[in-house]
């Protein structure tokens, strides 16, 4: 078994969009990133740049069009129980509570009924919703009904773990909450995870590197180590003056 095996391995990534009119759009040019296993890692850019295509990539809902790409030491694909993904909506099922959508994609994983309602309990008391286990998502404001998704994502307890923009809809304060939240379940489960984000402070506040890829067709053009001491606050890093410096420098780079 390779030294990279257990992580990601992206190496000359290139990929292509087919429009049914007009030319093949190139969305990603010769991206390599290698990413070891159980570290977080933020990628930033312009929209449109190729961070969710490259998400999709790492997921295996897309296919690498040329290029190697390994995910734990294996070429990604579409239903792997070592992968999870999280996306922009909640992806609630309305008719069922939230307890009940958390063990729809549990059930897929964990036999025993038992186990899955005490793993579920757990998570809905860690993300701040024990008593809402039965509300439906209409029941629900919109960032408790990320709450639930966040919950969800980290019942699978998969080793690689993927975020595209789960905050992007939620309000300043209980966007920082969830990053708290997101960052101490991580901090327990200690798996591997990629974000995809527009907020380059969410970036920083929790990640322990930094991708800056620029616009499409997306490349990288920078790679930041972001040394701020674990475990983290969110909310107590707005007053950390290195937090800022970096957050300024990402915007430099991205300007």
């Amino acid at each position: 078994m390779s030294q990279d095996s257990g992580g990601i391995q992206i190496t000359g990534l290139s990929h292509h969009y087919y429009p049914q009119k007009g030319p093949p759009v190139l969305a990603l040019r010769d991206v390599g990133l290698a990413i070891p296993p159980r570290t977080f890692v933020s990628l930033v850019g312009a929209s449109g740049c190729g961070k969710t295509t490259l998400l999709d990539i790492l997921s295996g809902l897309a296919s690498a069009q040329s290029g190697s790409v390994t995910v734990g030491g294996a070429p990604p694909s579409a239903g792997r129980v070592d992968t999870a993904r999280m996306f922009a909506r909640d992806a609630l099922l309305p008719w069922r509570s939230a307890a009940d959508n958390i063990d729809f994609a549990l059930s897929t994983r964990l036999a025993d009924p038992k186990a899955r309602a005490e793993r579920i309990a757990r998570l809905l008391r860690e993300v701040g919703l024990e008593g809402f286990q039965n509300a439906y998502p209409r029941q629900l404001s919109q960032g408790m009904r990320q709450r639930v998704a966040l919950a969800r994502t980290f019942s699978l307890q998969s080793k690689f773990v993927f975020f595209d923009e789960p905050f992007g809809a939620i309000d300043a304060l209980t966007k920082v909450a969830l990053q708290d939240q997101l960052v101490a379940l991580w901090e327990q489960s200690k798996c591997t995870v990629v974000l995809v984000t527009h907020d380059l402070a969410e970036a920083v506040a929790m990640s322990d590197r930094v991708i800056v890829m620029s616009p499409r067709p997306g490349t990288i053009i920078a790679d930041y180590t972001i040394d701020l001491p674990r475990p983290r606050n969110v909310r107590a890093l707005q007053s950390v003056s290195r937090f800022h410096e970096y957050v300024a420098e990402l915007w430099s780079k991205l300007g």
